[in-house]
């Protein structure tokens, strides 16, 4: 159920809000058809989950927010997509989390450059992708933070995110760039890469800059990712004193906790996502 609008909001403005919340993907993304059979689905009994608007500095975004029902504050995840944007798994994500006692944001980071649900080919939606600059999702992601604080009863002492590939590599920057984060958990995102206009740096060139504790939960048969760039931000955190860690699943690709693709590897994503509580509690986001 949506809150209700304000009263000040003009119709334009009511319809483009209704816009915004509307442009969250009901569904799987179009390029991950036929769904896996083994594909998880959490419900949302005892929970508050559904489409949110998020004000940002640059104009609202959508997002999917759970939270358990109840008063008090809760502790706060934010979730980072893969490059399918905020569809069914992310959504199915944030809803995991809300059992667990969290309140779970995921913000849409690609909204501003095009709907990559609807896209079916991988090359149309890298097209997208490729056009998001790393400063325009810091910025989101703040946005997102303080709209959690100040709607959905979330505990500004008690922050954490996790990101699923591309989202790993900006879990990993945003651990840089947020002061007021306490662990972050990033699944296989990517580590090296060229410096450009929109992506300037790396995971490897910000670990002497952590403001938080990252678990990386990579797996030792991905393709995209090879090992030796693992190792190479391993040095990279060793260097800087930095208490971030490696588990690396040496049997599973690239994806392994997508249980809605073939990647889906239910022994490692099991005991990864075990790992990811026991990260959070260790590093305060209890």
């Amino acid at each position: 159920m949506y809150a209700e609008q304000p009263k000040w909001l003009s119709t334009t403005q009511m319809k483009r809000r209704q816009f915004v919340v509307a442009s969250v993907t009901a569904g799987f993304a179009l390029a991950v058809q036929p769904i896996s059979a083994q594909t998880l689905t959490t419900d949302s009994e005892g929970l508050e989950a559904g489409p949110v608007t998020i004000p940002t500095p640059n104009g609202e975004i959508p997002g999917y927010r759970a939270k358990p029902m109840g008063s008090g504050l809760f502790r706060l995840v934010l979730v980072v997509q893969e490059i399918f944007g905020v569809h069914e798994h992310i959504q199915d994500i944030c809803r995991r989390f809300a059992k667990l006692g969290y309140v779970a944001v995921a913000p849409e980071l690609f909204y501003r450059q095009g709907d990559v649900s609807q896209l079916q080919s991988f090359e149309e939606i890298r097209a997208i992708v490729s056009q998001v600059p790393d400063a325009q999702v810091m910025a989101d992601l703040d946005a997102a933070m303080d709209w959690a604080i100040g709607n959905a009863a979330a505990d500004p002492e008690r922050v954490g995110i996790t990101g699923f590939c591309w989202g790993g590599r900006i879990t990993w920057l945003y651990a840089a760039h947020q002061p007021n984060l306490k662990a972050g958990v990033a699944w296989y995102g990517r580590l090296v890469g060229e410096s450009t206009p929109l992506t300037p740096t790396h995971p490897v060139d910000v670990a002497a800059n952590l403001n938080a504790p990252v678990l990386g939960l990579y797996g030792g048969e991905d393709t995209g990712i090879p090992l030796e760039t693992v190792e190479q931000m391993k040095s990279a955190l060793e260097a800087a004193g930095d208490p971030s860690q490696f588990v690396i699943y040496p049997d599973a690709p690239h994806a392994f906790f997508a249980d809605y693709r073939p990647s889906y590897r239910p022994e490692a994503a099991s005991d990864a996502w075990e790992r990811l509580q026991a990260w959070f509690q260790e590093h305060g986001v209890v």
